[in-house]
């Protein structure tokens, strides 16, 4: 809710707190301010000016030229296109050197070879939204009232010298969806109660009888249903100050009648409407269920189609609103209206809710009415609203109110002590404390000793438990004064150690570009086990919904490879998943399946698209094989990787290897075979499974820190020509173990292959880095090194040194 800082002031005429202050410590009261806007934050030099004169510019069509008088010796000049600028009115100008919202300065400008010195405004220009500003002035100027002092500060008649606090309401306090509610809301925190006008009582004329009868037959629909009629009204623009007021609720003005209708809706929360009696069709009112299919042309034009669960208002026979949501367009207000029937209701929020949903219309009534409204408030509303209607439209109000009334008075009371209080909120309260508090929220409180019996006023209708009362100790005490307390003796919670290890693998996996799946577990006889680690059988549901769920999956990868399909084929080209989950392994007899925890990755596509150097870098098999070894590496893994070269159904022969640790296979990674990406409509996919139960229990190395060296490191190439058969794996393992430990580092960085080497022959050539962190080394110590190495390898390998 939009609340006006200057509106709230009107409650409290000695109130000294800031509108920043204010809106802090309504936050710390359980209501959270969204934000403030000070409206004339960005707005400077803006005044009050009179049109003494406006003709058509010499050389444009659509601008005017206008002397304006802005209340200084001589008048300006002021070229204007708005299409209702005209002699005489009074307009808001914004003068040279002025500032309006947005960041725009007013300067001194030449428009088509006339000068101008400043500009009229529109109430856009000056910061109110399109959707408020009155329907007249949206495409113009807007036109003061003709009483008002020519050069006045015109922010201060247009009510922009306020704050407005948005405040998030939360369903439990609609109290706080009125002005009063918000007033009470305020007095409770800065400790002053709010100071409420009299309700003016206005002469009457005439019987509420002769005018109109009032009958119920939805009952549990509408409590109570009130209705007084105004004649010899006059429909016009509402008074400057109520159209401010409702502008900067975010309302927009129509008329003097709705603009009132509004305004106690904002200041009571609770809806009136308004009816032009002479087109109710008859004189008698009654509030029913809408008969199945009944329909109603509401006044936003819409054809609406009702049903038996919707209360509708209706002049005996056709319906004329549909009850606190919306108001029909047979019997709206309009410029020839004389007479209005104002109506006041108490609608149930059950009722309102469904209708406002199942017709998709949400207003300021039906909003109120769901979330609940004062049922003892009604009268008095209905009679502001009227004696309001009587004092601005000039009309006169018909004696008596036509009602039927089926409320039902409850005092509600609710009974705590105040040693619960302080145990329930771990405080050390005193029953002056106590006494003081209830007074702030000014709540009836009578004392017996320890026991305390609150009566709670009808305006909090949130508040029916106990637990509802110590929450309004708690708010009002100060939240930020509760001791804060931990239990004695309780070790603080932390992640274990396998939690800490799976949410590194999420952040890993993630920082490296892949995204998380959620898959299903459940999945096809025929997908159960295909791509499995283990060759274990997989479980078979006893009563599947269907074939497509039928069994419980051994492996990740083949999900994943329906989800990357998926993708694909709603042209995601490029997908990146892994997923950390469950698979389900058979058993023997009537025994729980066995369940362990795997991690599946998948890549297809491009790793990075076309860039402005038109270089693309598609997906490969290294490129997952690097992401799987960062991983482990990432977990602290104490063992490598060991990587070796098979063969698996539905992976392609050439580019598959299966990956142990420590002797003991727990996965592969592989490019998914051609045939089975085709069905898939993939391109090269390539995948990994790994038993993370496996990955999570292996040892983890401690981390170290070792300061920086300070002595140079030195490189040394080697070329090796070697068998093909020869891996990669072997040729490196056996270089470290060679080196010893000057070596620190080993990277290949070439592998080639062709007619002149032979064809059972490839060279491979690697780039090996030698450090003593103690001291520099010489080229006699590197070179000792690297003969050790090429010696082991001549006899291991029968490689030969290019």
């Amino acid at each position: 809710m939009l609340v006006s800082y200057q509106w709230v002031k009107e409650y409290f005429p000695n109130l000294t707190v800031s509108a920043e202050d204010l809106g802090e410590r309504i936050t710390r009261g359980g209501i959270e301010i969204d934000g403030l806007d000070r409206l004339n934050a960005d707005i400077k030099n803006v005044v009050v000016g009179e049109v003494i004169s406006c003709e058509k510019h010499p050389n444009a069509d659509t601008l005017n030229k206008c002397t304006v008088n802005v209340g200084e010796e001589e008048p300006i000049q002021i070229i204007c296109g708005a299409p209702n600028v005209a002699t005489g009115q009074k307009v808001v100008v914004a003068r040279v050197g002025a500032r309006l919202p947005g960041g725009m300065k007013i300067k001194r400008a030449k428009l088509r070879g006339e000068v101008s010195e400043g500009m009229i405004c529109s109430l856009q220009e000056l910061g109110f939204e399109g959707k408020t500003i009155p329907k007249a002035v949206a495409d113009g100027i807007f036109v003061l009232p003709g009483e008002v002092e020519v050069g006045v500060d015109a922010t201060v008649l247009l009510g922009l010298d306020d704050v407005i606090l948005d405040m998030a309401i939360t369903p439990n306090r609609a109290d706080a969806l009125s002005m009063t509610g918000v007033a009470y809301e305020v007095g409770a925190i800065v400790a002053e109660k709010p100071v409420f006008e009299t309700i003016p009582q206005p002469e009457t004329a005439g019987d509420i009888a002769d005018y109109i009868k009032v009958d119920v037959q939805a009952v549990d629909a509408t409590p109570f249903y009130g209705m007084q009629v105004m004649k010899d009204v006059t429909i016009k623009e509402s008074p400057l100050w109520l159209q401010t007021k409702l502008m900067k609720a975010g309302i927009r003005p129509h008329n003097n009648v709705v603009d009132i209708t509004n305004y106690i809706c904002l200041k009571y929360g609770q809806p009136l409407h308004a009816f032009d009696y002479d087109r109710l069709g008859s004189k008698e009112i009654l509030v029913r269920l809408a008969k199945n299919g009944e329909e109603i042309v509401t006044l936003d034009g819409e054809k609406r189609t009702l049903n038996e669960g919707h209360a509708v208002i209706t002049n005996g026979t056709n319906p004329i609103a549909i009850a606190g949501v919306m108001g029909g367009e047979t019997s709206e207000v309009i410029e020839t209206t004389s007479i209005v029937a104002l109506e006041g209701a108490i609608f149930s929020s059950s009722y309102i809710g469904k209708a406002s949903r199942e017709l998709s219309i949400r207003t300021e009534a039906s909003i109120r009415y769901d979330k609940g409204s004062d049922a003892w408030k009604v009268e008095q509303a209905l009679q502001e609203g009227a004696a309001l209607i009587a004092e601005l439209a000039g009309g006169t109000i018909v004696g008596g109110m036509a009602k039927v009334d089926h409320r039902v008075k409850n005092i509600n009371s609710i009974t705590t002590t105040l040693t619960r209080i302080n145990r329930v909120l771990g405080t050390e309260i005193t029953q002056p404390e106590v006494e003081t508090i209830f007074a702030k929220l000014q709540f009836e409180l009578q004392v017996n000793g320890d026991e305390l019996m609150i009566i709670v006023p009808s305006r909090r209708w949130d508040i029916t438990i106990e637990a509802d009362i110590l929450e309004e100790v708690a708010r009002i005490y100060g939240y930020d004064k509760i001791p804060s307390t931990l239990p004695d003796s309780v070790a603080a919670g932390h992640l274990t150690t396998e939690q800490t290890a799976r949410r590194t693998i999420r952040r890993y996996l993630e920082g490296a570009g892949l995204n998380q799946a959620l898959t299903y577990s459940l999945t096809t006889e025929e997908a159960a086990t295909q791509l499995a680690l283990s060759k274990e059988k997989a479980v078979a549901l006893s009563m599947p919904m269907s074939e497509e769920h039928s069994h419980l999956r051994t492996s990740i990868v083949p999900q994943l490879l329906k989800a990357a399909s998926y993708n694909v084929a709603r042209k995601n080209k490029n997908v990146a998943l892994y997923e950390l989950g469950t698979v389900f392994y058979a058993t023997e007899g009537d025994n729980l399946p066995l369940e362990t925890e795997h991690l599946a990755g998948l890549i297809t596509g491009e790793w990075r698209e076309t860039d402005w150097q038109k270089q693309t870098k598609p997906v490969d098999f290294f490129l997952l094989k690097g992401i799987v070894e960062g991983l482990v590496a990432k977990l602290g893994v104490k063992e490598s990787l060991e990587w070796k070269q098979a063969e698996k159904k539905d992976l392609h022969p050439g580019r598959t290897a299966m990956i142990s640790l420590a002797g003991a296979e727990i996965g592969y990674l592989a490019e998914i075979h051609p045939t089975l990406a085709a069905k898939l409509d993939l391109k090269a996919t390539y995948v990994f499974e790994l038993d993370a139960a496996a990955l999570l229990a292996a040892p983890k190395v401690e981390v170290a820190y070792h300061t920086i060296p300070r002595f140079p490191a030195m490189t040394r190439d080697i070329a090796l020509l070697v068998n093909k058969e020869v891996s990669q794996a072997a040729l490196e393992n056996e270089i470290k173990t060679q080196a010893g430990k000057l070596l620190t580092d080993i990277q290949l960085f070439d592998i080639f292959e062709g007619a002149k080497l032979g064809a059972d022959k490839k060279s491979m050539a690697y780039t090996l880095t030698f450090l003593d962190p103690e001291r520099t080394l010489t080229d006699e110590e590197v070179a000792k090194a690297n003969q050790a190495i090429v010696s082991a390898l001549e006899t291991k390998f029968d490689a030969t040194v290019r």
